[in-house]
């Protein structure tokens, strides 16, 4: 199978996808925020540079997309019929530098908390991780 786009179409198209301040991100802070809860955003001295911050309650939320971090079972997380193989060893990678990231985050006594980007839209997932991290929703 080929692409339907050009190689410099494509190329465009990958560039152009952000690894901060996504949409399901952004519905996942607003959420929080709404909720009563102040977080930071990013920090550079944590392993994996977590999306949400919750110091004090020591919990970190990554907003996984699930193309990119091959969220199990997912109708999102296809592998592209063009180098299929190229991609494959990409995404496990992905997979990968996460597990790791989180058990180094874990490993210095914060709790993870992983929200994908196919659940952010909904209010019992986001209501549930609230609770389960803070005891309150």
């Amino acid at each position: 199978m080929t692409d339907v786009h050009t190689v410099l179409v494509r190329s465009k198209n990958m560039r152009a996808i952000k690894g901060k301040n996504t949409k399901p991100e952004l519905i996942v802070r607003r959420y929080l925020h709404a909720a009563g809860f102040r977080f930071r955003l990013h920090r550079k001295d944590l392993p994996g540079r977590p999306d949400i911050v919750l110091p004090k309650h020591r919990a970190v939320i990554f907003v996984h997309g699930c193309f990119w971090h091959r969220h199990p079972r997912c109708r999102f997380a296809v592998l592209p019929a063009t180098r299929p193989s190229f991609w494959l060893e990409k995404l496990q990678g992905n997979v990968a530098r996460d597990e790791k990231q989180i058990a180094a985050l874990e490993s210095l006594g914060w709790r993870t908390f992983v929200i994908w980007e196919c659940q952010a839209k909904n209010a019992s997932v986001l209501e549930g991780v609230a609770q389960e991290i803070f005891g309150k929703g």
